[in-house]
């Protein structure tokens, strides 16, 4: 990936950042974790990756995004605005009882939202459908979900795999956020999914593992699932719970926990310092 892509890639996820603790700071609530790990894959996929029209959220042959872990939906609405789905000042209204910007993905309320999600499993068995669907109709659109390290403890989660596998659905791209983290502590202590390269595989999948921070092993992983003939591609990008805000990083306790108002005025100096030292 040239210098210029990759730096405004940066400041793109910085920005998604930032709306992830506006809109759980203004909302008390929501999940600021998740969301703050998976923003560097949410800022490539809809700023470089992915064919869509924010004038058009609706359009039958756009590329399909399924957030199947969708507590982190405060990315996922940070990324729409950015892209001019909806104006910024709506994350600011995030989990209020008239907002479009629900706590979860809601099709019904978002525009550029193209699954509901929330019950953890279900995402991926969408985007499963919707990347069936398309092979079925002949169609070009790819779909990209992902996946929470957690949420794969999730018996659907293999159910949605077994069958991506056996239909070769070389249009669909999984990526687990592996931060190590879930709501009750580390993987370990709740129920190890490990080793998810290798469940995968047994299930008929190209397997790509990656630091889900780095834009250059980004690039090279979904350019390599888009020359993938033949297998479903899941990339597992290692990353870092609440990635950007210091005191939120590697916690399990920021997995649902909205920041204070100390604590948002800490996070957004942090991001904005970050945001000032790459537009330098």
């Amino acid at each position: 990936m040239d210098t210029k892509t990759k730096l405004e890639l940066q400041k793109i996820a910085v920005k998604i950042r930032k709306g992830v603790i506006e809109g759980t700071g203004h909302a008390k609530s929501g999940h600021p974790g998740g969301s703050l790990s998976i923003a560097d894959i949410v800022a490539y996929l809809y700023f470089h990756e992915m064919n869509v029209d924010p004038q058009n959220p609706k359009w039958a042959d756009r590329d399909r995004f399924v957030l199947s872990k969708g507590h982190t939906a405060p990315a996922l609405y940070a990324a729409l605005a950015l892209k001019g789905y909806f104006p910024w000042e709506h994350i600011a209204t995030l989990r209020q009882p008239d907002s479009i910007l629900q706590g979860h993905p809601s099709m019904k309320y978002t525009p550029g939202v193209d699954m509901s999600t929330g019950s953890l499993g279900q995402g991926i068995s969408t985007a499963v459908g919707m990347a069936l669907g398309a092979k079925l109709q002949g169609k070009a659109f790819r779909v990209y979900s992902p996946l929470g390290d957690g949420e794969i403890e999730e018996g659907q989660v293999w159910e949605a795999a077994m069958l991506a596998g056996n239909r070769k659905l070389d249009n669909l791209v999984a990526i687990v956020d592996w931060n190590n983290l879930q709501i009750d502590g580390s993987l370990d202590e709740v129920n190890s999914p490990c080793p998810i390269d290798k469940k995968f595989e047994a299930f008929g999948w190209n397997v790509i593992t990656i630091d889900g921070h780095d834009f250059d092993q980004i690039d090279d992983a979904f350019t390599a699932a888009k020359e993938c003939k033949g297998k479903p591609t899941c990339i597992i990008a290692k990353t870092i719970k609440g990635k950007g805000v210091s005191f939120m990083e590697d916690k399990c306790e920021w997995h649902g926990s909205a920041p204070n108002v100390e604590q948002y005025e800490q996070a957004m100096a942090e991001l904005d310092a970050a945001l000032a030292g790459l537009e330098a």
